[in-house]
């Protein structure tokens, strides 16, 4: 005899159980265990699997899933923390095999054009421990809001990416060594900058923000110009993509702009010769 077919009707899942509940959907006798709260009485298991099929999921303003904990942004303040920690255990010889540093990456070292973005100026003075301060305090200022808007995956895109642009920007610019997050974190500030462009906020604030670093980066002597230009330049582009894609076949122009900034990127640093580069500069610089 079936559940449900006898004088007292049985769970439709356990037949073993005698229930007088039915489910509001489908109208199956169900026992406790197979109760789901509906908007009115209970429903089975399988009605409220099948109602969520059509319950539209939340999406990140520009794709991806919904953020409700900005967890890529606290991820990538505890690899920078952890990074320092290391910095100051094992003291310049960490620092100097993974910094970012122009003459090993030519020699094919070319995880430098990573690690480097995860290291910071070591505490040998008051002025360098601000350093690491005000990154990290960009990242969790900033952070949480893009990642909010752009996905877990999007935004560890765009960081990541960023921070790469500022390593190449080095390698190619630069004959010294350089290391910090700063390249990913002016990436940040150049999405910013997009990103309200394109949801029609009022984007002043963020281009004060932008000049005033710039112009702290070219008047402090010993940083790093070149990557926080380059971040900055990268990170924008990135931001473009992810903000301006069209609504069609949105994720896939997104990840396929990325792939093409990326392999730029790549193709530079294989096929560049940042010595000829940082001659002619300096050659240009001298005729002028």
């Amino acid at each position: 005899m079936e559940p449900g077919s006898a004088a007292v009707p049985t769970c439709y899942r356990h037949p073993e159980r005698e229930t007088y509940v039915r489910c509001q959907r489908c109208d199956k006798p169900i026992c406790p265990d197979c109760m789901q709260n509906a908007a009115v009485g209970f429903q089975c298991v399988e009605c409220v699997r099948e109602g969520n099929k059509g319950v539209r999921q939340a999406k990140a303003q520009f794709g991806g899933g919904h953020v409700s904990v900005p967890r890529v942004t606290w991820a990538l303040l505890g690899l920078n923390v952890v990074a320092y920690l290391a910095e100051l255990v094992q003291g310049n010889e960490f620092v100097n095999q993974f910094a970012t540093s122009p003459f090993h990456i030519f020699q094919g070292e070319y995880w430098r054009l990573l690690t480097g973005a995860f290291l910071h100026s070591r505490p040998t003075s008051a002025f360098a421990i601000t350093h690491i301060l005000f990154n990290m305090w960009a990242l969790w200022a900033i952070g949480p809001e893009l990642e909010r808007r752009l996905g877990h995956a999007r935004f560890a895109a765009l960081y990541l990416t960023a921070a790469l642009g500022g390593s190449v920007a080095v390698y190619l610019f630069s004959a010294y060594s350089a290391v910090g997050a700063s390249g990913a974190i002016y990436g940040l500030f150049g999405a910013l900058f997009v990103m309200a462009r394109r949801l029609g906020y009022d984007a002043r604030g963020v281009v004060w923000l932008i000049g005033i670093n710039v112009f702290v980066t070219f008047v402090i002597p010993g940083i790093s110009w070149q990557g926080h230009l380059g971040g900055l330049v990268v990170g924008a582009l990135v931001a473009v993509i992810f903000a301006y894609a069209p609504q069609r076949n949105r994720a896939l122009i997104q990840w396929a702009g990325v792939a093409a900034v990326l392999l730029v990127l790549v193709l530079t640093v294989y096929f560049a010769d940042p010595y000829a580069l940082i001659a002619e500069l300096h050659r240009q610089m001298g005729t002028q």
